[in-house]
């Protein structure tokens, strides 16, 4: 059996740019002597609509004064060549390597060092060697040069030509000699996001105010009476507030070369974009391109990456309701009775006790806290997308690490702790745009023009930081 598809969820709007005819009273017919029963009060039948949340959960919003939010990232303190190609036959006792690596700035050279010890293996085969690097690298990039004597009475474990990766794990030097040659700098890797500016409005006539309705409107944020425009400004307003959040997750910056960049058709139109935290993570984060990690091995997969990247102790996942339901039934497993019975979960032998089918987390090296994210699952959103192998792109979790991090913040002039994900709107002593909202023309209370209407005006500017974005995994389906 499956659910058929009629009748299906709506999608209609219940709202558009101009008032529907039906929002009002057209009939006022009392010619007739019987009257139907009415129930006045809106039918709430898709529960809370709104899709806001995720950012309010996992960060912070903070202040900023530029058009440009700019980070330091911490690198790696360890240095590791992946690229290294041996020059000598096998059973050689020393060899030099040809490094190549387009990352240094001009002018410098590769972290390695006379007198230190190296481990050297073979990308293929996996045969290593340990060695002393015995003269200098030399070279003006990409490529570098050095020579490796090996510690092996054998000599070099594998064959000319192969492909290598190099380390250091230590130094060796005789009594009585110099010092190490050459010192290293610590490098930042710098990141940068722009802030977009976000509005709406909403507009309703003077004699549409004075007209009152009979049926009794209803919304998420406590709007009540029968006054309809009341429903409108504040579906307004919870509509604004979802894009407050649904413009992070999944904003984009315009090429250089794009549409956006370069159309002239609407001037007002922003044509820079910004870094989403489903761009960044997808363009610097972990991407896990199968759908969904179904088994205890798919999970081992995404921890082995993890260990790899920050190791954050504890992570917190937001799934859709299909990802829920694989990791409840892949958890539901492990029990020894799961495939027989019920035995995990809410149960003390008691009939008229819910057994509770779900989990709310579990831990495998680290500790994965599970919640369901209402816009994965909100047909009017992401919910309705395709999935399956062919369905490239369809985001069906996001694992967001916990806690915070140290960085430099140019702001302050001094390193501040920020949670990995967090929003910064432009503010400053004169202005505050974190959430501005104000009513012009002349009615409902506004005296600021001769229109004879009330425009309700919202504005925001913002942009999301995506903090150590190699903590992150985006779970979709696709390579």
């Amino acid at each position: 059996m499956s659910i058929l598809s009629t009748p299906t969820f709506g999608l209609t709007p219940s709202s558009e740019q101009v008032p529907l005819s039906t929002n009002y009273i057209t009939n006022f017919n009392f010619l007739t002597q019987y009257l139907p029963d009415t129930y006045e009060k809106e039918f709430e039948r898709y529960g809370n609509r709104t899709v806001s949340s995720f950012l309010r959960m996992v960060g912070a919003e903070m202040p900023s004064n530029s058009d440009m939010i700019k980070w330091a990232e911490q690198g790696r303190l360890h240095t590791k060549y992946t690229n290294c190609v041996v020059t000598a036959a096998a059973a050689a006792t020393q060899s030099v390597y040809t490094i190549t690596d387009a990352t240094i700035t001009s002018g410098n050279t590769i972290a390695i060092r006379l007198g230190q010890t190296v481990m050297i293996y073979d990308n293929a085969t996996g045969l290593s060697n340990k060695g002393i690097v015995i003269v200098a690298p030399a070279g003006a990039g990409p490529t570098y040069t050095i020579t490796v004597a090996y510690y092996e009475q054998g000599g070099q474990a594998f064959a000319a030509s192969s492909t290598c990766s190099i380390w250091v794990y230590g130094s060796e030097f005789k009594k009585g000699t110099a010092g190490m040659t050459g010192s290293l700098e610590a490098e930042d890797t710098i990141f940068s996001n722009s802030p977009i500016i976000i509005k709406d409005k909403y507009a309703v006539n003077g004699s549409d105010m004075a007209q009152i309705g009979w049926v009794e409107v209803t919304t998420e944020n406590g709007a009540s009476g029968y006054l309809w425009y009341l429903k409108s400004e504040h579906e307004t307003r919870l509509r604004f507030e979802d894009y407050l959040e649904t413009a992070m997750v999944e904003a984009v910056p315009a090429g250089a070369a794009s549409g956006v960049a370069l159309q002239t058709t609407y001037t007002s139109a922003g044509n820079k974009g910004s870094e989403g935290v489903f761009y960044v993570v997808n363009s610097r984060g972990n991407v896990w391109g199968g759908g969904n990690p179904t088994s205890l091995s798919d999970w081992d997969t995404v921890i082995s990456r993890l260990d790899k990247q920050g190791a954050i102790e504890e992570n917190v996942l937001f799934v859709n309701r299909d990802f829920g339901f694989d990791i409840d039934d892949m958890l539901a497993a492990q029990n020894s009775y799961g495939a027989g019975g019920t035995s995990y979960g809410l149960f003390d032998n008691d009939k008229d006790m819910a057994l509770n089918l779900g989990f709310t987390g579990f831990r495998r090296g680290y500790d994965f806290y599970k919640t369901d994210w209402k816009y994965l699952n909100d047909p009017t959103m992401r919910g309705s997308m395709p999935t399956g192998a062919t369905a490239s792109g369809n985001i069906t979790g996001l694992l967001v690490p916990a806690g915070s991090t140290n960085v430099y913040d140019q702001v302050m002039g001094k390193n501040a702790k920020r949670p990995f994900l967090h929003v910064r709107y432009r503010a400053s002593e004169a202005e505050d745009r974190k959430y501005k909202t104000w009513i012009t023309g002349s009615a409902g209370g506004a005296q600021t023009s001769d229109l004879d209407a009330m425009e309700v005006n919202f504005l925001s500017e913002r942009a999301v930081c995506t903090l150590g974005a190699n903590n992150f995994v985006l779970f979709r389906y696709g390579a």
